[in-house]
């Protein structure tokens, strides 16, 4: 008997990033709604027919979005705050104007908060719930829109929306009211979506609680248990409908019992996170509910080991029993590539290793169907040796000693020394590394990797735009310049392409916030560094100017957390391969002339354990080592920074004090500068530079603005270690606003140095 098969979620850019481009048009007014609407439409067509192809049985809906899911949500509920439906723009304009700002005759607003999901590089805009708001299901909807969609191509989907417990859980409130307080008309919400869904022909929902992978208090538990017990009575009695439960990134621990004990239909769970998922069903599991076992990986991109798989199979099989039992993947598979079949430049023996998106689905229809011949040239292909150790590399890991992660003299120290050598002003202004990136920039990039130029053409551009870059900071008067990163198309891409170990993709782009997508690179064997990566451009801008030129380069957690890491060794030991073949930069630019030197580790929480229990243990008990082994052996006179971003940083607030950087630069403009309560409760040492603004908008903030943010964080901050600066680097935006929004920053900034 073959066993049914589940997919969670499918990408969603397009194989060539049409949603994207088509995105990117629309805000241009170069498309109409219409155009973009059509593309969308091929789009979820196109993941819909793959995965029918292949066989799946339960096939989501609802999991397209122009943005994301959880501002999709928000839509749906009403939960839009009205400063973004005053502006009067049409539906989509405003759902727009809510993920990434507007400016313009109509307004002037910021965008929402934008946040890690869970521990993925994918963001989340984070809904906004205030006193005033009213949560219901529209009669027209975009989850009913697209089920009738694929019914009418022949495709019965399962709807699949953001459950109520994690949208209330990962909201921010704005008044007085907090969860608790909208759980009925939350619950009433989705009773009346689900109806009018079964009306449609809908067999399934699928409310999906990722929330429950956390630590679940008391109290989260019983907001749990009040919304489904309600929303599971009314549905079993008013409709048809069969209502599944899907988790992911983890176990659910905390409430696995009462789970079982709710009535729904079909439970999903991750058996690929979830450390303890296969020991809770082995207490028990309720009858005549379906099991959906996420047992392939829907975040790494390495082909699944049939025979591990199958064992977990069979195991499961004798639980729950065969025709109660469902394989799917163990999150959605949006944070992976589309297919193996779109590279051209990697040889066969190596893409016989990968599985993208397309590739998963074919791994679940022959895990399915226990297909002999499948499982004899998988059992081959893990007897291989894929990859042999460098012994170089493996005698440098041997030689790290407990001073390779600390840095003499202290901190305290150390800030002296630098601010007696550097005597920058108060309120230093910096940005944060990459400057626009403009059409010119990306040709001259692509014309070298193609051959069309010759590598002195391609150094010469460079140094003319590093050289305007250089001029033109001056002119806006910041005080600590940046070489503006021309050369580069990604902060990992770029140095994982100077490193022994790393492999590299032609098409696997994957999605990490609205049109921004990634290509990142594989791990695929021990890292070493092969030449300087940097010192060139470095020392060249800083022979443009007098003043300080900051070197820029990415953190070692960051660079693994950003790649498709190897399951053959531990995050750990990739860690530390990547930190040495850092170190030998930092320690090149320091010997260079290079006196501050900027080890971004944008990613640091992305890998956070989802339980506190695990943080230190599982993560940070080596991450920051990381960090700390690359910049140990710098003098006292070179100063270190740091970045990080649209994350939640409070929790881990003291952590990232370990790290012992210099200068720390958070995003801190989306969030509303809330991550200044926790610098100041825990008395950080570190210098901070929280952003000023945010640079995913595209507006201009006023002197004023900025000048209002850095009068908050001097309420918390002291005036001799707080920085001036953008919340991230500025090489999505335009050229034009760009300037503008630094020529209001340095003013902001010297204007209060007056008065202080």
């Amino acid at each position: 008997m073959t066993v049914k098969t589940s997919v969670i979620g499918f990408p969603r850019i397009g194989k060539k990033r049409e949603l994207k481009f088509a995105s990117e048009k629309f805000f241009k007014s170069e498309i109409s709604a219409e155009e973009l609407e059509k593309t969308a439409s091929e789009l979820r067509a196109y993941g819909w027919k793959k995965q029918s192809a292949a066989g799946i049985d339960f096939i989501p809906s609802n999991d397209f979005s122009f943005y994301d899911n959880m501002l999709d949500t928000a839509f749906l509920l009403g939960a839009v705050p009205a400063r973004y439906t005053s502006l009067g723009l049409n539906p989509l304009e405003t759902y727009f104007a809510a993920s990434h700002g507007y400016q313009g005759t109509a307004g002037d607003v910021k965008a929402l908060p934008m946040k890690k999901w869970f521990n993925t590089n994918y963001h989340y805009i984070v809904p906004e719930l205030s006193d005033e708001t009213k949560l219901s299901a529209k009669a027209q909807n975009k989850v009913l829109t697209e089920y009738t969609e694929a019914s009418a191509q022949g495709i019965q989907t399962v709807p699949t929306v953001i459950g109520a417990y994690t949208f209330l859980h990962l909201a921010t409130y704005t008044g007085s009211k907090r969860a608790g307080n909208f759980v009925d008309e939350a619950t009433e919400a989705f009773v009346s979506l689900a109806k009018q869904l079964n009306t449609a022909g809908a067999e399934w929902i699928s409310f999906a609680e990722p929330a429950l992978v956390f630590d679940v208090s008391r109290e989260e538990k019983s907001l749990f248990v009040s919304i489904y017990k309600k929303l599971i009575s009314r549905l079993h009695e008013e409709s048809k409908i069969k209502i599944s439960l899907q988790t992911y990134f983890g176990d659910i621990r905390d409430v696995y019992n009462e789970v079982c004990s709710l009535g729904f239909d079909a439970i999903g769970l991750d058996f690929v996170e979830g450390k303890k998922s296969l020991e809770l069903i082995e207490t028990g599991f309720p009858k005549n509910t379906l099991l959906i076992a996420g047992i392939v990986n829907g975040k790494n991109i390495w082909r699944a080991d049939y025979q591990k798989k199958n064992e977990l199979i069979s195991k499961l099989k004798n639980i729950v029993s065969e025709q109660n039992l469902v394989i799917g993947t163990s999150c959605s598979l949006l944070h992976v590539p589309y297919s193996v079949s779109a590279e051209e430049k990697l040889n066969a023996d190596v893409l016989a290793h990968f599985a993208f998106a397309e590739e998963k689905l074919q791994e679940l229809k022959e895990l399915s169907s226990a297909e002999p011949s499948a499982f004899e040239n998988n059992r081959q292909l893990f007897a291989r040796e894929r990859v042999k150790k460098d012994e170089a590399v493996q005698k440098a890991l041997s030689q790290i000693a407990e001073t390779d992660f600390t840095r003499k003299p202290d901190f305290a120290e150390r800030e002296k020394i630098q601010h007696e050598t550097f005597k920058l002003p108060l309120f230093p202004t910096t940005t944060i590394g990459s400057f626009p990136q403009t059409k010119e920039v990306r040709a001259n990039r692509a014309a070298y990797k193609k051959g069309t130029i010759s590598k002195e053409q391609y150094v010469a551009f460079n140094q003319k735009k590093i050289s305007e870059c250089v001029k033109l900071q001056e002119e806006l008067g910041l005080d600590v310049l940046v070489h503006g990163e021309f050369e580069r198309n990604d902060m990992v891409e770029y140095f994982g392409s100077q490193l022994n170990g790393y492999l590299f993709t032609q098409n696997a782009w994957v999605q990490s916030y609205g049109t921004r997508c990634v290509k990142p690179p594989v791990v695929w064997g021990d890292v070493s560094r092969r030449g300087q990566m940097t010192v060139e451009w470095s020392v060249y801008a800083q022979s443009q100017t007098k003043k300080i030129m900051k070197g820029m380069l990415t953190g070692p957690v960051t660079i693994l957390n950003w790649s498709f890491p190897r399951e053959d060794i531990s995050l750990k030991e990739q860690a530390q391969q990547i930190a040495l073949a850092i170190r030998e930069e930092v320690l090149d630019l320091e010997k260079n002339g290079i006196k501050i030197i900027q080890i971004d580790e944008a990613a640091l929480r992305e890998k956070l354990p989802m339980r506190r229990s695990d943080w230190h243990t599982e993560y940070l008990d080596w991450a920051i080592p990381a960090f700390r082994l690359v910049h140990a052996k710098v003098k006292p006179q070179t100063q270190i920074h740091t970045h990080m971003c649209y994350s939640e940083f409070n929790d881990i607030i003291r952590d990232i004090d370990a790290m012992d950087a210099d200068v720390i630069t958070f995003e801190a403009s989306r969030a509303d500068l809330k991550i200044l309560d926790a610098l100041k409760e825990a008395n950080f040492r570190t210098e901070v530079g929280p952003g000023v603004y945010d640079i995913h908008s595209a507006r201009v903030p006023s002197v004023e603005e900025i000048s209002s943010a850095l009068e908050k964080m001097l309420t918390k901050v002291p005036k001799e270690k707080l920085w001036v600066n953008p919340d991230c680097g500025l090489k999505t935006r335009g050229e034009e606003e760009t300037v503008a929004s630094l020529k209001n920053l340095v003013t902001a900034a010297k204007t209060l140095r007056e008065r202080k």
